[in-house]
């Protein structure tokens, strides 16, 4: 297109015959440029966030006190079962030990068969107080 054409004009010699178009604001001004800060204000308060935290820290203890006394109550009757059958495993371990025990002093006697004054079954230790041995010392089958 040409400037006659744009500027409903014949024709020039230099820019400098144009006629001025200058832009200007539009009647009634701009808008105001927002430049401030603005957050939106939304989502809970402070209140209501730690309100909610201290009720599910507050629910979230009550269940460790429930899950406590389940626990103790399970405890206790674990506990009473074996008290309940602590002689019968007591006799059954005493019944072992006195058949470990004759074992015992059968081999102290055909090994000491041949030692003059040996009493078999007396304590070398003399201390005049009889004391079980050790778990897993009377086994006269591993010598």
């Amino acid at each position: 297109m040409t400037e006659a054409m744009i500027r409903k004009n014949a024709g020039m010699a230099s820019v400098k015959d144009m006629p001025l178009l200058q832009d200007g604001p539009p009647p009634g001004g701009f808008a105001p440029v927002r430049f401030a800060r603005r957050i939106p204000n939304t989502g809970p308060s402070a209140l209501a966030i730690f309100l909610t935290a201290f009720g599910a820290f507050s629910w979230g203890m009550y269940q460790v006190g429930v899950g406590n006394k389940k626990r103790r109550v399970i405890k206790e009757e674990k506990y009473a079962a074996r008290r309940a059958i602590l002689p019968m495993l007591q006799a059954e371990e005493d019944e072992r030990f006195v058949k470990e025990w004759k074992k015992y002093l059968e081999e102290e006697a055909r090994i000491m068969k041949d030692v003059p004054g040996w009493k078999v079954g007396e304590s070398v230790y003399n201390s005049g107080k009889w004391m079980p041995p050790a778990t897993g010392e009377l086994r006269p089958d591993v010598w």
